[in-house]
């Protein structure tokens, strides 16, 4: 594979344009912006409407997640009260702010110190970060016409008034962080990419979720704020209504897709609607929860939440029978990892759930499985050590590539296993493994997702022509050097079962390790088949055929197409999926054991 020229900062808009405002007009296959449809004229568009609204109050709260462009929505909101005449006192809950020194050493436990990926998520409230006495005796004062206070934790304040919620969803805030026009929660400055989203993801994002969560039933508007010219908005009665409905209904998240410097050209080729000037897509984040977002639709209008809203307002009729285990974390992952005519996978591991909790502070760990949806003739995994490896060995040639910069011998020490269509290969935590090229990965794993030790890759750089990081001394914490030889071929590849055959359908268990949280089911459906939820939440894809009607037992019916993935909350009790094409649908199901 040839080297990737190296990418500028100021290059994302060439290959990952805005969320448009209105969906665009339906076609065949894969949608790129599938959406949740509400009742026409709930989602309003343009700061003009939105300031209408606002400024019928007198007292107006506006808290937001970090990475919003904070000064626009001042600019807009102060032109359309001077119109009116208004006279506004505009308060910024940044001036509040413990001092940038205090903020770093308070959060020191999570940061990771001088680890260039890893830190452990945040156990402080977002008050902490606040002098608590300044913020809340800067009240409303009746001189004005309008008070206003906004930025994140304006409603720690205390003031009664109109509550209003900015959102930004994370695809869109690391954007703005890789072009250097945000800051971490308390920071004056921008970092590096990888150093903004570690303190993004182990201390911003818990802080600010966990105020979030608090807010849901209180907030009076929510806004979507990822295109800054033109936000959207819609009220939060009328929010937290479609977010029961979608609790019991069928849903798919809105996926994204990111290039990488082992990515291929499947997606590129077989998804519409992408930009083609995108180097290649390495992943397509197709129900990553802590990143997607949920698009609404009405009218058109195209809104998005992060998904976590839904958690807050329904996590017991999504997940069913794990709710008490899970709370408000989606227990489930899928992505696609596409290495056609790309490159080979790091060679990793990732760690074991006291390892995962101690360290990162995560409640489960990354537990994997490889569904190959598509696959070349010359397609590998790796997957396992082979007999004769010596662990010494491994690590020492390792560490002499890593310091040398010379190729490793990577099939003298780890198992490589054709793929096929519809293989399962199964990652138990502690387990050596990587995708080779010309794979198409479903990845179906529990949520985690960033907790990878990568012990070779290849001598690559990344995408801005970086050395990529490795974690050699992480990864042999937690490797099972017992998973190989006969173990490996015997126990991590699954071997389907058929467990049950109807009228024009067959469903197959295909077993997962002991150890995984999950497990999968595979349907062949000729005509249709009918499948109960079983109180449990069901995530599918549909790897096999070309489109499917799916109808719920309330009578939502949503087509499906090829490779897209979709989401049956427990509550929804059971769908009919009927195969619209003439070629047999093959859907892949996945639960919590």
């Amino acid at each position: 594979m040839p080297e990737l020229p190296a990418m500028k900062k100021s290059e994302r808009g060439k290959w990952q344009s805005p969320m448009p405002l209105r969906k665009p007009p339906g076609g065949d296959g894969y949608d790129i912006w599938p959406a949740f449809s509400i009742a026409d004229g709930m989602i309003s568009p343009g700061y003009r409407s939105l300031s209408e609204r606002l400024l019928e109050q007198k007292v107006i709260i506006i808290d937001c997640y970090n990475g919003v462009y904070q000064d626009r929505f001042e600019q807009e909101i102060r032109a359309a009260a001077a119109e009116k005449g208004y006279k506004v006192r505009w308060v910024q809950t940044d001036q509040f702010l413990k001092h940038e020194d205090v903020i770093i050493e308070m959060t020191a436990p999570w940061s990771g110190g001088d680890d260039p990926l890893f830190g452990k998520r945040c156990e402080l409230e977002l008050e902490d970060f606040f002098d608590m006495k300044a913020l809340r005796q800067a009240g409303p004062d009746s001189s004005f016409d309008i008070n206003i206070i906004a930025g994140p934790g304006a409603a720690l304040a205390g003031w009664n008034g109109l509550t209003v919620y900015a959102d930004l969803p994370k695809n869109e805030l690391q954007y703005r962080a890789r072009e250097g026009t945000i800051s971490n929660l308390g920071l004056r400055a921008p970092a590096g990419p990888k150093e903004m989203y570690k303190r993004s993801y182990f201390i911003d994002w818990p802080v600010l979720n966990r105020h979030k969560a608090e807010l849901l039933e209180s907030v009076d508007i929510l806004i979507d704020t990822q295109r800054p010219d033109e936000p959207v908005w819609i009220e939060g009665n009328t929010l937290r209504a479609a977010l029961k409905e979608m609790s019991h209904s069928i849903f798919r998240v809105r996926p994204w897709f990111e290039p990488g410097p082992w990515g291929g050209t499947w997606i590129k080729e077989n998804i519409s609607g992408l930009s083609r000037e995108a180097p290649n897509y390495a992943w397509s984040f197709e129900l990553i929860t802590p990143e997607n977002g949920l698009l609404l639709e009405s009218s058109s209008l195209l809104l998005e939440i992060s998904f976590d809203f839904l958690m807050y307002a329904a996590a017991g009729a999504v997940l069913g029978d794990c709710h008490k285990r899970f709370g408000t974390e989606f227990p489930i992952r899928f992505d696609f990892l596409d290495t056609f005519n790309g490159g080979n996978l790091s060679i990793q591991c990732h760690p074991g759930p006291e390892y995962t909790r101690s360290h990162f502070g995560e409640a489960f760990t990354q537990e994997e499985s490889y569904y190959i949806l598509d696959a070349k003739d010359d397609a590998i995994v790796y997957l396992g050590f082979r007999d004769e490896t010596d662990p010494e060995e491994f690590r020492r040639k390792l560490e002499e590539s890593r310091d040398r910069q010379v190729p490793f011998e990577t099939e003298r020490f780890i198992m490589s296993h054709p793929s096929a269509k519809h293989d399962l290969f199964l990652i138990p935590y502690g387990t050596v493994h990587g995708s080779g090229k010309n794979n198409l990965v479903l990845e179906i794993s529990t949520t985690p997702y960033i907790f990878t030790f990568k012990m070779y890759d290849w001598l690559r750089k990344d995408l801005y022509g970086q050395p990529r990081d490795l974690n050699i001394g992480r990864a042999f914490e937690n490797l099972f050097f017992d998973r190989k030889g006969t173990y490996v071929t015997g126990n991590l590849k699954s071997k389907p079962e058929l467990i049950e055959v109807g009228d024009g359908w067959k469903q197959w268990h295909l077993p997962t390790h002991h150890s995984h949280l999950y497990d999968v089911h595979r349907y062949s459906i000729q005509t249709s088949a009918e499948i109960m939820t079983g109180n449990k939440c069901l995530v599918m894809n549909l790897v096999g055929g070309e489109r499917i009607l799916v109808e719920t037992q309330t009578g939502v019916k949503q087509v499906i197409s090829f490779a897209e993935t979709f989401v049956i909350p427990a509550a929804a009790g059971g769908i009919m999926v009927t195969n619209l094409a003439e070629e047999e649908a093959i859907l892949v199901k996945a639960f919590i054991k």
